[in-house]
């Protein structure tokens, strides 16, 4: 293998076990092992690689650390997105042991470099027709994989989860990064809130329920040479409220949209799934307030994730993105007069000047 093409290993024994594994999966596959490169790296601890083959195709090289990462999930996941016949990675070989995945390749182009939004964290992209049709299509690729649900078939997007997401937030958002001290009145206040929206979450439009990818955005879409979708990162999949990926998406982590436009895909995926029999709701305001609740838990365990990542894992990059999410999350409580206390702390947390009433 040509040395500036490979890389970084920390672990040289890891370097070893991987080309000794490249090796023997290059012949089945016409692998060239000396074009391997990095493709990717997301939050995780996985890592990407894209090889060429021959006849120029390529695919893709999972590096999942088994100490750190199970890619059990992510085989079964890619499973039931093949039966639901969309377009996720094959998976073509796998050492369990080793945590090496061989994966067929979707390209490099994701939704996100198609919609190429801007830097600027609280900048707002102008919809356009091409923006429009894209997020159609990410519609009904979210559509088609919620037809496919299954009760027993992963795991319960339950209390329990809810909850232990829902702790990320005052653990090390509010506790590690801003400093605060995490006493009984506090986190009491905390435990009031979080049961409300947890209700909301769990309790809403009859506890329907479906597949969940959990992270289903525009980064992990892929933009194929056809202009096709397909789906990546789908690895922490549940079976949980219907609502969860429709605010995924349209409350991006990376990037954020006019009011009108988040309404207005939110109405017509309401639309489209009610047509083909998804529990959805024959109230679209009673599901659009489901959805905003539904994100509302997502904006705080990002939070959480995201003041982790710096912190812990060293990946200072995500805070950027966090005044994103406290927007997302003060807009949803200026909807709420439930939620009024919840802005209060907020606007405490982030050492703003608190323009509503409420208090506990």
């Amino acid at each position: 293998m040509t040395a500036s093409l490979l890389p970084d290993w920390l672990d040289p024994a890891r370097a070893s076990a991987f080309s000794q594994w490249l090796t023997a999966v290059a012949p089945q596959h016409g692998l060239q092992p000396e074009t391997v490169r990095l493709a990717s790296a997301d939050a995780s601890f996985r890592r990407y690689f894209r090889v060429d083959a021959a006849g120029g195709q390529s695919f893709i090289i999972m590096d999942a650390p088994p100490a750190q990462e199970d890619c059990a999930p992510f085989v079964k996941v890619a499973g039931l997105m093949a039966d639901a016949g969309l377009k996720a990675p094959r998976v073509l070989a796998w050492d369990a042991p080793l945590g090496f995945m061989l994966l067929s390749d979707l390209g490099a182009q994701t939704m996100m470099d198609v919609i190429a939004p801007p830097a600027a964290v609280d900048a707002r992209i102008e919809a356009t027709p091409a923006h429009f049709e894209l997020y159609m299509q990410a519609v009904d690729v979210l559509v088609q994989w919620q037809l496919a649900s299954k009760p027993g078939v992963l795991p319960p997007y339950d209390d329990a989860l809810l909850s232990r997401e829902l702790a990320l937030f005052p653990e090390w958002y509010v506790g590690k990064h801003r400093g605060f001290a995490l006493d009984a009145s506090l986190m009491g206040k905390f435990d009031s809130l979080f049961a409300q929206i947890k209700a909301s979450n769990l309790d809403s439009l009859d506890g329907a329920r479906v597949y969940v990818h959990r992270d289903f955005m525009p980064r992990n879409l892929m933009v194929d040479a056809n202009g096709d979708l397909g789906v990546l990162d789908f690895q922490d999949a549940v079976y949980g409220p219907v609502t969860y990926d429709i605010a995924s998406l349209m409350r991006d982590a990376f990037l954020s949209w006019e009011e009108e436009f988040v309404l207005d895909i939110t109405v017509r995926y309401w639309q489209k799934a009610r047509k083909a029999g998804l529990p959805v709701g024959d109230d679209f305001g009673e599901f659009y307030r489901a959805v905003e609740w539904m994100g509302l838990q997502r904006h705080l365990k990002v939070l959480g994730i995201f003041a982790r990542l710096s912190l812990r894992d060293g990946k200072p990059k995500y805070l950027a993105d966090t005044p994103r999410f406290i927007k997302y999350a003060r807009a949803t409580c200026a909807r709420y007069r439930q939620l009024g206390p919840l802005m209060v702390l907020l606007d405490e947390i982030e050492g703003n000047e608190t323009r509503v009433g409420y208090t506990f």
